[in-house]
């Protein structure tokens, strides 16, 4: 069940990013880049990823 899901929730991300295809202006410190915003959301979600898997790592103490 759990592997089922995290399936839907990948394919659900994918097709997110795929559908946002604009270009979008992104505010850093002092530079604005523009981009497209499939690549500001997948970004996004690969940070999300690392960090929640280093934090699921640190909780098992591996």
């Amino acid at each position: 069940m759990r592997t089922i899901g995290i399936a839907v929730l990948a394919v659900l991300a994918v097709w997110f990013i795929a559908a946002n295809t604009a270009s979008v202006a992104v505010k850093l410190w002092i530079p604005t880049l523009t981009l497209p915003l499939w690549a500001v959301l997948t970004v996004t979600l690969v940070v999300g990823l690392v960090i929640g898997w280093l934090l699921a790592r640190r909780r098992t103490g591996n």
